[in-house]
């Protein structure tokens, strides 16, 4: 199974990708990705966090920047939020890396930026929980969902995932108490399909996206 986002390896036959703060990277065996998210922005310690993201883009198991984005419920001023996460976009598009976004309350902002900084690598929205609207709206304008633990949580987006295209979504565990596997089966039972062609289709957005396959 893949799964596109978590901040703890559970299972080594998983094709996961584990995140990982620049302050505190080490090497490890699984893919990674690696970004300054918006809750511990340190601006006495951008620059370094900024040159071991990029001191990483050649190594093989880094798979993506972030999880980085803008979140509108905590007291970092917003325009640092939105500077910070501009520069890494830059740097995304600069190494023709992905970038999985943590977004809360401004995904309006979002979109502007990828149009305005003329972002062409995918962008990856996890943890995805809200309306149909907006997941079309965001899938128009080129990004890719991710969705995890509010599956089992809220009834009404299993009828969003339910009705977007499958190849622009992912499944994650994010930090949540429910394992992948309890993930892939209530997916499997929303998109009426059987579990092991769930998990090739994840398997082959996992390679377009991020092995380029």
């Amino acid at each position: 199974m893949t799964n596109l986002h978590t901040h703890q390896s559970t299972n080594q036959k998983y094709t996961e990708i584990v995140n990982v703060y620049p302050w505190e990277f080490h090497e490890n065996d699984k893919y990674m990705s690696i970004g300054i998210h918006p809750w511990y922005i340190d601006e006495q310690r951008l620059a370094e966090d900024l040159k071991t993201i990029e001191n990483q883009m050649s190594n093989p198991k880094f798979m993506a920047i972030g999880e980085c984005g803008l979140d509108k419920r905590i007291e970092i001023p917003f325009t640092l939020q939105e500077e910070i996460f501009k520069q890494q976009l830059q740097l995304a598009q600069q190494y023709k890396k992905p970038v999985i976004i943590h977004c809360v309350n401004a995904y309006q902002e979002v979109m502007v930026l990828k149009k305005s900084l003329k972002i062409t690598i995918p962008l990856i929205i996890h943890g995805f929980s809200k309306g149909l609207t907006l997941a079309n709206d965001l899938i128009a304008n080129g990004f890719y969902l991710s969705f995890g633990k509010y599956l089992l949580l809220n009834d009404d987006l299993g009828q969003v995932l339910k009705l977007l295209p499958l190849d622009k979504c992912f499944l994650e565990t994010d930090n949540s108490q429910f394992s992948l596997d309890e993930i892939y089966d209530k997916a499997s039972e929303i998109l009426n399909i059987d579990k092991n062609n769930l998990i090739e289709r994840q398997k082959n957005n996992f390679e377009k996206v991020f092995l380029q396959k």
